[in-house]
């Protein structure tokens, strides 16, 4: 049972947007998808609670104050969405969980040096565990400065950089009804299910 974490140090970059949509991906592969939220404002928790009814199910992972409870039967693959400042047995839990790590950054030089420790402190943890760690650029313009800067950071850590998602009131509106990409008429996203395609063949491999 694959389990995908989603971790950043820093709020505000994307790593609920980012988790319900690859947990949108597994569902419209057929999987049982389970979601689980180790932050205090349960936002992909509420987003499982718009999610309408006709849609492929995700279920909700337990998450309480002494840890993380075990998936139940039957489940196949979870996508645990990790809160701003993780750290302590949060962090050493989540870790200990992840078959894959993903992590969604913003190309603000800001947004670089507020994740810069955090990156390499994974990148560290990557090795010992041989674990498939990654980067996402969030609301970024590949063809830009900054996108290009992003990249030269990761690479000095020696992490890929899966693609690049474009800045879109796509997921404003999705998240807005418990959608994802992956739930929707391919036409209307077809921009964005492109900047997919190399994420979810890293997380199928």
């Amino acid at each position: 049972m694959p389990i995908v974490v989603v971790a950043n140090p820093k709020g505000g970059v994307g790593k609920s947007t980012l988790s319900t949509n690859i947990a949108g991906y597994f569902a419209s592969c057929g999987h049982a998808v389970m979601l689980g939220d180790l932050d205090k404002q349960q936002s992909s928790k509420r987003w499982l609670g718009l999610r309408p009814a006709n849609a492929r199910p995700i279920s909700s992972w337990a998450v309480g104050e002494q840890g993380l409870g075990k998936p139940p039967k039957g489940t196949t693959h979870v996508v645990l969405d990790t809160p701003a400042g993780l750290h302590g047995w949060r962090f050493n839990d989540a870790l200990k969980l992840a078959d894959k790590v993903i992590v969604p950054l913003q190309p603000s030089i800001f947004d670089i040096f507020a994740t810069q420790d955090f990156l390499a402190e994974l990148a560290e943890h990557r090795k010992a565990a041989n674990k498939p760690l990654a980067i996402v650029g969030m609301r970024v313009d590949p063809r830009t400065i900054a996108a290009d800067k992003l990249g030269e950071f990761v690479s000095s850590l020696g992490l890929p950089v899966l693609s690049y998602l474009r800045d879109t009131q796509n997921y404003v509106h999705m998240a807005a009804g418990g959608l994802t990409l992956f739930d929707l008429a391919s036409k209307r996203v077809e921009k964005d299910l492109a900047q997919w395609v190399p994420i979810c063949e890293w997380l199928d491999q």
